[in-house]
């Protein structure tokens, strides 16, 4: 177990409540989220020190500091649909179902919206409407407070565009400034290889986004993002040859940790796109051309 951390029933027992009663404020605060028949662990709870252990008899559980802080201003403890999500943000719930599915946190299937594992943890609860069968999702009121969400939104309406332009490049995104290739649908790319690779995804008609923000708290830059599969592609490599394995290792992680789905492209593999995507895009349901 992680060291001076509790599970949520030891950590109810040394309140003196019920571990129901911990479970629901938990929930409530938008802490943990529940999924079928366990219990997910949120982005705020994550940063409240709530995390995963694996135990070799109980199996996967969320453990908590002693001193855990549950705080109760951040949530008024209400779901709110697409609707109402589209009236905070000012746009129609047909987009802000579009924005969130492009953030890769629900999924279009032919009964409706469905929440993916990355959506549960951004409090994405699944709902069926009874009458119609149709499936959609609510979503925890800290939604709101989302920086990508609202990054997203504010990209998506072109506010601020330019001071939020030069704030990235010079903070975090400062290595976009060596984005000088230019691919044939016009995107900047920083290498040869990242160019073939976009020319590669635009020839076979595969829609990406090049330099996405994972939508998570940290700031990490993937290098390629397919919408239709939910999909990061990320090239090990740069305009010196191979990454280094702890750089690797690093951005991999962050990629298991939020359940995000990965195609690998490492150096060796550029001049064989042909023969190497395909079979990894349709794992993903993406047909190339």
């Amino acid at each position: 177990m992680a060291d001076n951390k509790i599970s949520t029933s030891q950590l109810a027992k040394k309140r003196d409540i019920k571990a129901q009663d911990l479970f629901a404020e938990l929930k409530r605060a938008g802490y943990i989220n529940r999924a079928e028949q366990s219990w997910v662990l949120t982005e705020i709870g994550a940063k409240f020190g709530g995390e995963y252990v694996q135990h070799s008899k109980f199996g996967q559980f969320i453990v908590w500091p002693e001193n855990l802080l549950i705080d109760d201003s951040l949530s008024k403890g209400e779901l709110l649909s697409a609707t109402s999500l589209g009236k905070y943000f000012a746009l129609s719930a047909k987009r802000i179902n579009l924005l969130l599915s492009e953030l890769g946190w629900i999924s279009k299937s032919e009964h409706g919206w469905v929440a993916t594992a990355s959506g549960l943890t951004h409090g994405a609860q699944q709902k069926t409407d009874k009458e119609t069968e149709q499936s959609f999702v609510l979503w925890h009121d800290t939604i709101t407070k989302n920086k990508r969400l609202k990054q997203t939104v504010v990209e998506y309406l072109g506010q601020d565009a330019q001071a939020k332009a030069i704030d990235k490049s010079f903070a975090s995104f400062q290595h976009k400034f060596a984005a000088k290739h230019r691919t044939l649908d016009g995107h900047y790319v920083r290498s040869r290889a990242e160019l073939i690779i976009d020319n590669w995804l635009y020839m076979n008609g595969i829609v990406h986004a090049y330099d996405r923000a994972l939508p998570i708290e940290q700031e990490q830059l993937s290098d390629f993002y397919l919408p239709t599969g939910k999909v990061y592609l990320q090239y090990w490599g740069d305009e010196h040859g191979a990454m280094a394995d702890e750089e690797i290792e690093r951005i991999r992680a962050l990629y298991r940790h939020h359940q995000f789905a990965l195609i690998d492209v490492y150096s060796d593999e550029i001049e064989r796109l042909d023969q190497v995507l395909p079979a990894r895009l349709r794992e993903h349901g993406i047909k190339a051309y």
